[in-house]
């Protein structure tokens, strides 16, 4: 959680945003105070009876999706990742270019 933060700190704005799901059962107070445990600044959003976690099919926690600004799925991984490496971040602002080019977004 604190790389995928700190990559919403770096990238966060028009054409990037880094949104948590948690599918912890105690609800939203229980993540707000972990997060705050640990410095994560993300806002929290629950999925406490699984309706997401079907809907995408996911098998196992965690998983990562990207999503373009069509909404439609980019990419997807399944595990932990290091997400706010260089070669991380450089890989996302690529896509970001790349996706708002096609949308004729600016950023």
């Amino acid at each position: 959680m604190p790389t995928l933060d700190r990559l919403q700190e770096r990238l966060g704005g028009e054409g990037f945003d880094v949104v948590a799901l948690s599918v912890d059962r105690a609800g939203a107070s229980a993540v707000r105070k972990f997060f705050d445990q640990i410095g994560v600044k993300l806002p929290v959003f629950i999925d406490q009876d699984g309706t997401a976690i079907r809907a995408l099919g996911l098998f196992g926690l965690p998983a990562t999706f990207l999503i373009g600004p069509d909404g439609n799925e980019l990419a997807r991984l399944a595990g932990p990742a290091e997400w706010d490496t260089p070669e991380m971040v450089s890989l996302f602002e690529g896509i970001i270019v790349r996706e708002l080019d096609q949308t004729g977004e600016r950023r």
